[in-house]
């Protein structure tokens, strides 16, 4: 993806990071640590985030993982943080100093008391390594303060013997519901933290016997070492995960941990080096070891930032790693033999499961279930199937194929171009797509369309899938075209930057446009009071042309659980939905399906909605990352005081015609609220915070103040990012900030920010100003 310009941009776009931060208003995590834990072990665990007070319960996908919350964990003050750097500084002068050597473990009578804080406990037996550590974390100036993971909550987890190894998700249970969801890994090799090295009874750094899995946490500045007992002939694979446990950091440049391995000898000398593998920020170092002996591992940020998010595990040992696949997928039904290479492999084919039913793309793995390897992701289509066939890399000797089809190649060497002829007719459509980075194959591709005479038609290199939230270099080329006349055409396929090999597998569709959609749902934990509604969005993949209406439905909710009309209309690309849950609903945490159903093409087409999480990446650039489960959970009655409680009822507007906002102006939205028109009601209401919650690109809420029949709302749209013309309907939710207690009695340190229902959907336009009344300034 080109982003000229973009490292100038961000010191500009940090405010709209933090306008993104406050739209998220419910509970979240920003990291958990450490990210995993092996088969059969109980351990403690760090989840770092935003509005956990009070946090009771924890949920994590799939079976054979339970947690349970041990404590809230909230950030020191400064009077608390002024009494630590005293305590410290007495510290190290007493086990330092000449004169109280004698005295190392005393404690002056004038020295202040420390708070009971799971950080400052048991600080005198702490070791100079810890306490360097705890330094770091609570004054360093370079430590980059972040609202969103500055409250932390520790739990224990517990994965049984039996527990399926890979990726879960894991949640927190607070009063306000759950929070969004992180990975949490489960695996199978023996596991190591980097404090187990801080500890006073290891003065030296251990050597670590592999196989293992190491974790840890970079702070600014921070380089972590590990040493490593290999043997001579092993094939050391070290798989580094960073990114893919933290896709997107909101306030960071790129926007994620780019984490770096280096590996020396014991002489010092680099043997080894990655700051990525491919495509992937995540590097892999694959490591032919020379001789027996200790070799030291360094982990680091690229450009030696840090903070408590960046969190990482390292798989290490002769591990099995998939480096090349082909084919990359297989036709419907049919059996599909793919051969493969890589490292430390049991095989050198894989079976591809191509039955009906799955999704159309599909996830295999190398090894036994139980092995650490690398997953390989293939397609399945239920077009014909065809494979490429060498030499094709003239016009002369282009290979003819019959569309619609699904070629499956190779770039097979720098510099090679397959070419394929078909037939077409005039005004037809055809499609030309391809899969190749979508697939983990390191093919960046380029496509052009060629008429018989050999004229360029259309061109494309990059075209960018919504529907792949984790790929931030979109190199997969699409093509959709009208041909101008019959005869034959023929597509052009390479590499833009010349590259190839047997690893440059792709797969190329070829045919006429077949329209379709696919669904995403965000954010993926809903939260909604029993007898209350909770608002989310709806996104649509529109695909090969397609641009009908969408209806939304639920599949297979609780009993009295119901879903407001929803319809994705022709042309937008997203929804907003209204969930509601029944009065007297019980406190619960529920996993939620959604469906999409659309005619195309005369037949009834349904489609999943894809829960996922919209995450801003390095301040601008936003993706629909998927993740495994929809969650809801049921918070149960808020406790609000009499006086606000009817506020949002009985409210309607004053005019239900669609309200025309000028491009790079304002327009006035009347509410009336009869209920409100006592004094001290009104009163009541001018506390009350209003927030859209649905909106289309480029509208906000500029302000909401009091009238004598209820409430006048000021919608803008952006003269740089509204677009004249977009119609849809916005949600405006009603808020009130309440001190009190939390469940349990707990104390708040902040207010609680209790909603008090949602508007009714006002209906907009966007016009040019030209054909309203002069544009509000």
């Amino acid at each position: 993806m080109k982003r000229l310009g973009c490292w100038l941009a961000v010191a500009s776009m940090a405010c709209l990071a933090s306008a993104w931060a406050q739209t998220n208003r419910g509970p979240s995590i920003g990291y958990v640590y450490p990210a995993g834990g092996r088969q059969g072990t109980v351990s403690r665990v760090v989840v770092g985030g935003q509005f956990l007070q009070g946090a009771h319960g924890a949920h994590i996908s799939g079976d054979g993982v339970r947690a349970s919350v041990i404590e809230y964990v909230r950030a020191l003050d400064n009077n608390e943080l002024r009494d630590v750097r005293t305590f410290l500084r007495e510290l190290v002068r007493r086990r330092w100093s000449a004169k109280a050597v004698s005295a190392a473990n005393a404690k002056p009578p004038d020295e202040p008391p420390l708070p009971d804080h799971p950080w400052l406990r048991d600080m005198d037996q702490k070791s100079v390594r810890e306490l360097d550590r705890l330094r770091t974390s609570l004054f360093d100036p370079k430590k980059q303060p972040n609202a969103q993971i500055a409250e932390q909550v520790q739990i224990e987890v517990t994965i049984d013997p039996g527990a399926a190894p890979g990726d879960r998700e894991l949640r927190l249970l607070t009063p306000d519901g759950l929070t969004s969801p992180v990975v949490f890994q489960v695996g199978t090799l023996p596991e190591v933290r980097e404090e187990d090295f801080l500890a006073p009874e290891n003065p030296r750094t251990p050597v670590v016997d592999l196989p293992t899995v190491l974790n840890g946490q970079i702070m600014p500045g921070e380089t972590d070492r590990f040493d490593l007992r290999a043997r001579k002939g092993r094939q050391l694979v070290i798989r580094l995960q960073a990114r893919h446990l933290v896709p997107y950091l909101a306030d960071a440049v790129p926007g994620w941990f780019q984490a770096v391995l280096a590996l020396y000898d014991a002489a010092g000398n680099e043997v080894a080096y990655g700051d990525d593998y491919r495509f992937d920020p995540d590097p892999v170092l694959l490591f032919d070891v020379p001789e027996d002996g200790v070799y030291t591992l360094e982990v680091r940020d690229a450009i030696y930032r840090g903070r408590d998010d960046f969190v990482y595990r390292i798989a290490v040992g002769e591990l099995p790693f998939v480096t090349r696949m082909f084919p990359l997928g297989g036709r419907v039904g049919e059996r599909t033999e793919a051969s493969i290479a890589g490292w430390n492999l049991p095989t050198g084919t894989l079976s591809l499961d191509t039955q009906a039913g799955g999704g159309a793309f599909r996830l295999v793995k190398a090894g036994p279930d139980a092995s650490p390897c690398n997953d390989v992701m293939y397609a399945v289509d239920t077009l014909p199937e065809t494979a490429e066939a060498e030499p094709n890399g003239s016009a002369a000797g282009a290979q003819t194929v019959t569309v619609p089809v699904v070629i499956n190649g190779r770039i097979a060497q720098p510099g090679d171009v397959d070419i394929f002829r078909f037939a077409g007719r005039a005004g037809e459509e055809i499609v030309a797509e391809v899969l190749a980075r979508r697939l983990d194959s390191p093919l960046d591709s380029v496509l052009r369309l060629a008429d018989e005479t050999g004229r360029i038609l259309a061109t494309n290199d990059d075209t960018e899938d919504p529907e792949m939230g984790l790929v931030t270099h979109p190199a997969d080329s699409y093509l959709r075209v009208e041909l101008p006349e019959d005869g034959a055409y023929s597509i052009h396929l390479s590499d833009t930057q010349l590259h190839g090999g047997d690893a440059y597998a792709y797969r190329l569709r070829l045919g006429p446009p077949r329209p379709d959609f696919a669904l995403r749902v965000t954010p993926s934990s809903i939260n909604v009071s029993a007898g209350r509604s909770a608002t989310f969005t709806v996104h649509a993949v529109r695909k090969d042309g397609f641009d009908g209406d969408i209806d939304i439905a639920l599949k297979g909710a609780p009993e009295g659980f119901t879903l407001g009309a929803v319809r994705i209309p022709t042309d937008k690309d997203s929804a907003s939905a209204r969930l509601t849950a029944p009065r007297g609903a019980k406190r619960q945490v529920f996993r939620l399906e959604l469906e999409g159903r659309a005619e195309i093409d005369g037949t009834a087409v349904v489609r999943p909605g894809v829960p996922a999480e919209d995450m801003m990446q390095a301040f601008l650039w936003r993706h629909l990352v998927p993740q495994q489960e929809l969650m809801v959970a049921v918070t149960g009655p808020r406790p609000v005081p009499a006086v606000w409680r009817p506020l949002v009822q009985g409210i309607e507007l004053a005019d239900a015609a669609p309200v025309q906002i000028p491009l790079g102006g304002t327009a006035e939205v009347a509410v009336k609220a009869p209920r409100v028109l006592a004094d001290q009601r009104r009163s009541a209401l001018e506390a009350v915070q209003f927030h859209l919650i649905a909106a289309a690109r480029g509208v906000t809420l500029e302000g909401a103040i009091v009238a004598p029949e209820g409430l006048i709302l000021t919608l803008k749209a952006d003269a740089n990012t509204a677009l004249a013309g977009d119609s849809a309907h916005i949600i405006v939710e009603a808020t009130i900030d309440l001190e009190g207690n939390a469940t349990g009695g707990e104390s708040m340190t902040r207010p609680q920010r209790v909603p008090l229902g949602v508007l009714p959907a006002i209906a907009y336009e966007i016009v040019r100003p030209s054909t309203t009344a002069e544009a509000t300034p």
